[in-house]
């Protein structure tokens, strides 16, 4: 009998039409059976009675008879050779006649049972035996190990799914490391459950994992083979790979031309005898602006924002162009920055180093009494600027005004005078300190970024080198990317004024704005209060302001920029990238907020109830004031903007990206 694939040996006791009645094995269980599942082995001799089992009369077998009857390995390749050198085909009864007698019941059950067995000399179908070829045997016995190796790997896998601890990579043998790499792949979402090899499956579906990557995501951690702090979303995008080592011989090649003449230099301004200085964080290493001031003898003062200018040295469709469009800007990570460029690049030849003289885009602005511009002009440069200072150096220059450095000071108070002019066009201010998760020595810590007064100068800054640049491209008919906001109705002045000034008051009022929009056409900014927008001021981060300056250095050297649609085109192809960097940075935030609360989980905070975020399920939004967070927590039903509540850690879990907060 050949049932499910499974030989075993039958004694027929009846016939019931298309179906017979047999006993099975040597414990002679009586079974039906349909015919065509059944092979006629020796008929029963005429006059004999029904046997009861495979031991009675007349068959007589046992197991031991069998055994004894099975070919040996030696008889079994004589066979095959025979077998072999005549090229065809025998009954079962011929074949058995190979070893011994094919009238011998216990032969022939011997020969037939050898021949369903797992073996790969011979082929049996329909009763005919015929002798495999030598590249079949050989293809069917690597097969078959292949499976032992993967049967052993499913076990050992299980067992490691299963497993508490680290495992060392080194010790992880084909097909288990292949495995583990596409587990890795399926936890973070980059392939499918039908992607994996059907072993891989059978190992996630029998411990548990098949259909729940989060878990999967957890038990890899376990094992040592992802780190903790692994972004499931980094592992799929460019970002894990770094750049190539094509694209780091092409950005060492540029390193080395960067000190020569390059076609353009000719036409730039050479502004390196105006003093300027660059101001950022003290860690930041990729300066991409820098401030000066410009006395005339009329008492005008020009307000200078130089620029780098990394097109200087990629040129559009380069290698090193399509990856920076690829990667759309910058990534900031707990952990640190991933830059557009290489670093050796945006840090070095692109950078606007203290005391280099380097290449810019030069903008220089000149206000009106009531802030407003009264003139301006978009040139490229060469820029030396004296020094490089931290926020907390620049808060210092401005606060003191030192006479010998009075600049700043000057600087500060001219740009103050253009964010009233903003505020009186409907621009809303709402600085607060912000803080951020940050990893420092692989500990999680909250950095508080205080709105100084340097902070906000170098922002207003920006943004005035947006307004100008936008205006350029009005006065030009020039397509940029234009960043515009919808105007949004506010809450009444008197609502906003019973709120707690501050995040409260805020939180309010962002509620109510639209998201920002991009087109090639220029168009209002509501919360920036201007008429046209674009932002320009730092392409070795943003690749969408490499794409203003290429356009506008086209216009100042007569050539033809892209149209809107060739523009357009372009700018939603990075959109798609910048939208990819900021749900990473995104996660990466979450993430790193979980580990911090799960090293705090026993503290609690003092916090304002902001809004409800879901009021149907209790989450409110609230402000932890001491961090300068602002975070989701579950809050009591009933409370109002500006409630003060005690916020708690109920549940943390950062390899799950689980994180419950209660306040009350």
């Amino acid at each position: 009998m050949l049932e499910n694939r499974e030989p075993q040996l039958g004694v027929v006791e009846s016939i019931q039409g298309s179906k017979i009645r047999l006993f099975i094995g040597f414990s002679a269980k009586s079974k039906v059976v349909a015919k065509r599942h059944l092979a006629c082995l020796s008929p029963l001799p005429s006059g004999d009675d029904p046997p009861k089992g495979l031991g009675a009369f007349p068959w007589q077998l046992s197991e031991e008879k069998l055994r004894h009857a099975t070919p040996s390995r030696r008889e079994w390749g004589s066979a095959w050779v025979l077998l072999s050198e005549l090229n065809e085909t025998i009954d079962l009864a011929g074949f058995v006649d190979l070893f011994g007698s094919g009238q011998q019941p216990c032969q022939r059950a011997a020969c037939w049972l050898a021949l369903q067995a797992n073996q790969w000399m011979f082929r049996f179908k329909q009763g005919q035996v015929e002798a495999r070829s030598w590249v079949e045997i050989k293809r069917l016995r690597q097969d078959q190990r292949r499976q032992a190796r993967e049967a052993a790997a499913r076990r050992v896998g299980l067992q490691l799914m299963q497993n508490k601890g680290e495992i060392p990579t080194a010790t992880l043998t084909e097909p288990l490391s292949r495995w583990i790499e596409q587990m890795k792949a399926l936890a973070s979402g980059e392939i499918q459950l039908n992607d994996l090899d059907e072993g891989c499956r059978t190992v996630l579906k029998q411990s548990g994992l098949e259909h729940d990557p989060i878990a999967l995501h957890r038990q890899l951690v376990t094992l040592g083979q992802l780190d903790a702090h692994q972004l499931p979303s980094m592992r799929s995008s460019r970002w894990s790979t770094g750049f190539s080592a094509a694209q780091e011989e092409e950005a060492e090649r540029l390193i080395a031309t960067w000190e020569s003449e390059l076609p353009g230099d000719e036409n730039r301004l050479d502004l390196s005898h105006l003093p300027c200085v660059t101001i950022d964080d003290a860690e930041t290493r990729d300066i991409d602006d820098a401030l000066g001031l410009e006395r005339f003898d009329d008492g005008r003062q020009r307000i200078w924002i130089h620029i780098a200018d990394p097109a200087r040295l990629i040129g559009p469709g380069s290698l090193l162009d399509h990856e920076a469009a690829a990667r759309g800007s910058s990534l900031y990570l707990a952990q640190g920055n991933q830059p557009m460029f290489p670093e050796c690049l945006s840090s070095g030849a692109m950078s606007l180093r203290a005391g280099r003289r380097s290449a810019a885009w030069s903008t220089w602005v000149e206000l009106e009494d009531d802030g407003a511009i009264a003139a301006y002009g978009i040139t490229r440069s060469w820029v030396k600027p004296l020094y490089k200072l931290s926020y907390d150096d620049a808060d210092e220059l401005i606060d003191l005004a030192p006479p010998e450095e009075a600049d700043l000071a000057d600087l500060d108070q001219l740009l103050q005078r253009r964010k009233r002019w903003r505020e009186a066009q409907g621009a809303l201010v709402m600085d607060l300190p912000e803080g951020r998760i940050r990893c420092r020595d692989g500990e999680a810590c909250v950095e508080i970024i205080e709105p100084s007064a340097s902070r906000l100068m170098v922002a207003e800054a920006m943004i005035l080198a947006g307004a100008a640049t936008a205006q350029f491209g009005i006065d030009r008919s020039l397509p940029l990317p234009y960043r515009s906001q919808l105007p949004a109705e506010l809450p009444p002045a008197a609502e906003l004024a019973a709120l707690p000034d501050g995040a409260v008051r805020f939180a309010a009022i962002k509620r109510c704005l639209s998201r920002g929009l991009m087109g090639t056409q220029p168009a209002p900014h509501f919360s920036l209060g201007l008429p046209a927008y674009v932002q320009a001021t730092s392409p070795i981060r943003r690749y969408g302001d490499l794409m203003v300056q290429r356009q506008i250095q086209a216009v100042l050297e007569g050539r033809e920029p892209l149209s809107e649609e060739g523009l357009q085109e372009q700018v939603n192809q990075v959109d798609l990238s910048i939208r990819e960097g900021i749900s990473i940075s995104r996660e990466d935030q979450r993430h790193w907020q979980q580990v911090w609360f799960e090293q705090q989980s026993n503290t609690t905070w003092e916090v304002d109830f902001l809004r409800w975020l879901r009021p149907q399920d209790g989450l409110g939004l609230v402000r932890i004031e001491a961090l300068a967070l602002d975070v989701a927590a579950e809050c009591p039903s009933g409370c109002m903007p500006g409630d003060s509540l005690t916020l708690q850690v109920l549940s943390v879990d950062a390899i799950n990206d689980q994180l419950k907060l209660s306040a009350q």
